[in-house]
């Protein structure tokens, strides 16, 4: 049993909530165990009684009480034993990284994180295989949907992580998806606001959810509704077939590219719940599936990501090639990627 400790929090620990700070520091102890010492008041921050998910900043003093001792140390695990064929896949998406930042051009049908319906094999339970010498294992920092692919962060610090968070919310980041989708909308450059509601799935834990689009006149007195914003644009055409659009999500609703664009009338290719063929579009009635020589996957890509380092404060900017599914589309269809611009919305007032 150890005696009264006052521990300083570290100049890099801060901003975390105290019960993950803790954990940390001893690792004995337990989620219940500290709400008991918060509730009885012998956990401490600057003298003053707290919550476990209170948040501690930097120089702050940490009373705590006499702890049992720590079981032996087990050898460090990194969970379960990654395949080769795995790890040598996530490694192969590595797109970029320095010492702070990993950066995926993630591969579709491999979802970010487990969840309902996900099974084992995701982003966020292949990252020991992303280490690269690091004593820990980076952390995802944002999410796309398993059958989306493109540029996904990492951050390899608490630190980074904390910033790369904090940038995305205040929406400093600038994301850029490119996205096949059936017919052409018209005008070919513009904003969607249509708010979102989620509908529950069918499944036991809520698996199928779907988005359901929302009137912005109708969206404060919808209940769980949220104001969702996608600029759009454009980018080529096959006749009034289907068309190569930039979208920029200027809000992060679930599925909110997808159910927009699905709302617009031109749901993108591939995707089978929001322009399945029996709904009616502008892209004369066949829903998401354009035939031929066409892949049935979800033509939707994060292409690019902007963002100012959280270290360095430098601006980057990552580029993401299309999936194999998608680059033959584009070869099928006679679009370039080297045609269009890297950011469309650049020149607009």
């Amino acid at each position: 049993m150890s005696g009264v400790q006052t521990i300083r929090v570290g100049g890099d620990e801060g901003e975390q909530r105290l019960d993950r700070w803790l954990k940390k520091k001893f690792p004995q102890l337990g989620q219940i165990a500290i709400e008991k010492l918060c509730r009885t008041g012998q956990l401490r921050v600057d003298g003053g009684r707290v919550k476990p998910a209170t948040r501690i900043e930097a120089g702050q003093e940490v009373r705590v009480p006499p702890l049992p001792d720590a079981a032996p140390a087990r050898p460090k695990s990194d969970g379960p034993r990654i395949p080769d064929a795995d790890a040598k896949m996530i490694q192969a998406a590595v797109l970029w990284k320095d010492e702070h930042i990993i950066a995926l051009n993630k591969p579709p049908g491999l979802p970010s994180q487990g969840g309902s319906g996900q099974g084992d094999r995701h982003v966020d339970g292949l990252t020991a295989a992303l280490m690269f010498g690091f004593k820990d294992r980076p952390k995802l920092v944002h999410r796309l949907d398993k059958d989306t692919s493109g540029v996904l962060l990492l951050a390899r610090t608490d630190r980074v992580a904390r910033a790369l968070s904090e940038a995305f919310r205040s929406r400093t980041t600038r994301k850029i998806y490119w996205a096949a989708v059936a017919g052409v909308p018209n005008p070919r450059m513009g904003t969607i606001r249509f708010g979102l509601v989620k509908a529950p799935g069918h499944g036991r834990g809520g698996e199928g959810e779907k988005m359901i689009a929302v009137h912005p006149r109708d969206i404060d007195k919808t209940e769980g509704a949220k104001r969702a914003t996608t600029d759009y644009a454009v980018l080529d055409a096959l006749g009034t077939r289907a068309s190569w659009c930039a979208l920029v999500p200027i809000t992060g609703r679930t599925h909110q590219l997808r159910a927009h664009m699905a709302e617009l009338g031109h749901p993108i290719v591939g995707d089978g719940k929001y322009g399945g063929s029996g709904q009616e579009n502008l892209g004369d009635g066949w829903g998401a599936q354009l035939g031929g020589e066409i892949s049935r996957k979800l033509h939707l890509h994060a292409r690019s990501i902007s963002f100012d380092h959280p270290i360095t404060k430098k601006r980057i900017t990552l580029i993401a090639p299309l999936p194999d599914h998608m680059a033959r589309t584009w070869k099928t269809l006679g679009w370039h990627e080297n045609d269009v611009p890297d950011d469309p919305f650049a020149d607009v007032e």
